[in-house]
């Protein structure tokens, strides 16, 4: 059974969300918050496999609840995707770098709502790749000029390779094939970097790739 926390200050969206989750056999909304106090009060006493986090509400908001979250070692399960009204909301990048799964649109259907909180319980990348680093080079650019991190340093020759490719919005299959692969040993990849970089997903990796001038803002693969 999946355990979903809502937190939005809107009583009307949360439960419209609750209804449509709690239709389904193997989700269970076990709490609902209206701020981001409450939010991350609500993770350390429930332990939600996910949260549905708005960005904006009164008090702590969503991005620094999603901060608190993902720097508490007793959360490492939580989840958080964050809730917006559109896709391009620069807030999203702020919540990705604290460390929010991916987002949603507050207007989402019903199917990919569900499809959504199912994906991010397993863990999995939830917005595709292409879309978070699109999003991410779309606000990256306006941030201060990158700096190197020391902590790349940490990687090999392969891995640096291997993490271009995930900010240039590639999946493991296709990072498998550019770099002649199996998709298994590509995501071993991944997941020695993500190790190594202290990174709890792919968004953040992208984050990251950006940050450190590693990629530059409308960089593509070729």
């Amino acid at each position: 059974m999946i355990k979903a926390l809502l937190a939005d200050d809107q009583r009307l969206v949360r439960a419209g969300f609750r209804s449509i989750l709690e239709d389904e056999d193997d989700i269970t909304v076990v709490g609902e918050v209206s701020d981001g106090e409450e939010a991350v009060a609500a993770c350390r006493e429930l332990r939600p496999d996910v949260v549905l986090m708005d960005i904006r509400m009164p008090g702590m908001d969503g991005i620094e609840a999603s901060r608190l979250i993902a720097a508490d070692p007793r959360l490492a399960d939580v989840q958080v995707v964050v809730l917006t009204t559109f896709d391009l909301d620069e807030h999203i990048y702020g919540a990705l770098r604290a460390g929010a799964t991916g987002f949603l649109v507050k207007d989402t259907e019903p199917e990919e709502l569900l499809q959504a909180v199912r994906v991010a319980a397993r863990g999995d990348a939830l917005i595709s790749p292409s879309v978070t680093r699109r999003l991410i080079a779309e606000f990256a650019g306006r941030v201060a000029a990158p700096e190197p991190s020391p902590r790349l340093n940490a990687l090999t020759g392969r891995e640096r390779e291997v993490m271009e490719l995930v900010a240039a919005g590639l999946t493991n299959d296709e990072i498998a094939h550019r770099l002649v692969l199996s998709p298994a040993t590509a995501k071993t990849h991944v997941s020695r970097i993500m190790t190594k970089l202290e990174a709890r997903d792919r968004s953040q990796l992208v984050v990251l790739a950006y940050e450190s001038g590693m990629v530059r803002p409308g960089w593509l693969a070729d």
